[in-house]
C-alpha cells in the first residue's frame, strides 16, 4: 500500500527503552512528510512516557498481559480499522496481537540468521547493515528518513540540584546485563580523573541501578546522584544539563541521544554491526576490536563466557578519560 493513501496508521513496538527511542525518526518522518495521516502507537506500560509528549501521535495504545485489558486492546484496534499496521516488534506477542489484521501489516525483518551466524561461528554479514533506525523505516519501500536524531520530549524541569553546577559530566552506569556493562571500579576511577580536572559527576540511572550508583557516588568527591525510579522524563530533562554522557551499550545511551547529548558508549559483548548504535548524534564508541571472542551475544549475558572479560577491561579508564576532549572540541 503506499503511504499517501493511508489514512489511519498503526505503529507497533512494545518494548524496551532504546529500541521505542529508535523508532521515533520513522514516526517523524512519516508525518512530515503526509501530515494529514492519522498515527498511533502500540507500546506496554512502563515504556509510554517515551511517547506521552511525541507531537506527530495520536493515540498510545497500551500493550497488557492480562487477558482482559489485552482484550480491550484488540477490540480498539478493530474498531479503528487501520489502513495499515507496521509491526516493528515481529515476535510472538505482536503476531498474537495482530493475527486477524494480516492484509493490513507489514513487518520489520529482523537479521536473527546473521546474528546468529555471527555470535556463534564468527561469520560476519553484517558488515554493511544499517543502524536499527533506518532497518525500521526499509519497512516501508523507498522510504527516507530525515537527518535528524532520536526524539524524546520532556515537560520536567531540571532538578535544582543542579542549578549553577558548572561542566557536568553525565555517567549511566547501568545496564541489563554484566557483559553490557564497563566495570563499576572503572567508572570509580574514570570519575575522579575527571574530578580531578574540573569536572562534576551526575549519576543517571533507573530503578535497577540504585545500588551501582549509590557504591559510585560513595567514592566520588564531587558527584550528583540522579538515578530515580526508572522516572525517564526526568532523567532526559536533567541530562541535558551535562557536557557528555559516559555510558554502556544500554537504552540510556538512546535517551541521552534523543536530548542531544554527546554521548561516550562502552560496547563489550555487543559490536556495532548489531544497528543499535547512537544515531545521527556526536558520539565516540570505545570497544576492543583484538578480540575474536567479540560478539559472544546480541542482547547480553549475565557472565563472561571465556572467564577473562577482557572487551571491558581492556578499555582503560585513563583512554576513556583521554577520549573527552575528542567530544569537547567539536
Amino acid at each position: 500500500m503506499q503511504l499517501e493513501k493511508v489514512n489511519k496508521l498503526l505503529i507497533v513496538r512494545l518494548s524496551s527503552l532504546g529500541d521505542i527511542l529508535l523508532s521515533t525518526p520513522l514516526i517523524r518522518s512519516i508525518k512530515i512528510r503526509f501530515p494529514k495521516t492519522k498515527m498511533d502507537f502500540v507500546v506496554r506500560e512502563e515504556y509510554k512516557d517515551l511517547l506521552l509528549l511525541n507531537p506527530h501521535l495520536r493515540n498510545i495504545l497500551i500493550y497488557n498481559n492480562d487477558d482482559e485489558k489485552l482484550k480491550i486492546l484488540k477490540n480498539k484496534i478493530c474498531e479503528n480499522n487501520y489502513d495499515l499496521i507496521i509491526d516493528l516488534q515481529n515476535n510472538l506477542r505482536s503476531l498474537l496481537l495482530l493475527k486477524y489484521y494480516s492484509s493490513s501489516v507489514i513487518r520489520f525483518k529482523k537479521n536473527n540468521i546473521n546474528k546468529f551466524l555471527l555470535v556463534h561461528f564468527n561469520i560476519n554479514k553484517l558488515k554493511n547493515a544499517k543502524q536499527i533506525a533506518v532497518r525500521y523505516a526499509s519497512t516501508l519501500k523507498n522510504f527516507q528518513l530525515d537527518d535528524k536524531s532520536l526524539q524524546l520530549i520532556t515537560d520536567k524541569i531540571q532538578n535544582p540540584v543542579l542549578n549553577d553546577v558548572e561542566n557536568l559530566i553525565g555517567i549511566c552506569p547501568g545496564s541489563k546485563h554484566f557483559t553490557k556493562m564497563w566495570p563499576e571500579e572503572y567508572f570509580i576511577r574514570l570519575g575522579n580523573l575527571l574530578n580531578k580536572n574540573g569536572f562534576n559527576i551526575v549519576l543517571f540511572g533507573g530503578k535497577d541501578d540504585i545500588k551501582v550508583c549509590e557504591r559510585i557516588s560513595s567514592k566520588l568527591s564531587s558527584v550528583i546522584n540522579l538515578c530515580n525510579d526508572n522516572n525517564i522524563l526526568q532523567t532526559a530533562a536533567d541530562m541535558k544539563c551535562c557536557k557528555v554522557i559516559y555510558c554502556n551499550d544500554s537504552g540510556l545511551m538512546h535517551t541521552a541521544t534523543a536530548v542531544n547529548v554527546p554521548v561516550i558508549a562502552f560496547f563489550g559483548s555487543t559490536v556495532k554491526e548489531f544497528g543499535f548504535t547512537p544515531y545521527n548524534s556526536n558520539n565516540l564508541i570505545l570497544e576492543n576490536n583484538s578480540l575474536s571472542c567479540r560478539p559472544c551475544t546480541h542482547t547480553g549475558r549475565d557472565s563472561c563466557p571465556e572467564k577473562h572479560f577482557k572487551c571491558m577491561k581492556e578499555i582503560t579508564p585513563q583512554s576513556a578519560f583521554e577520549k573527552i576532549s575528542l567530544l569537547l572540541n567539536q
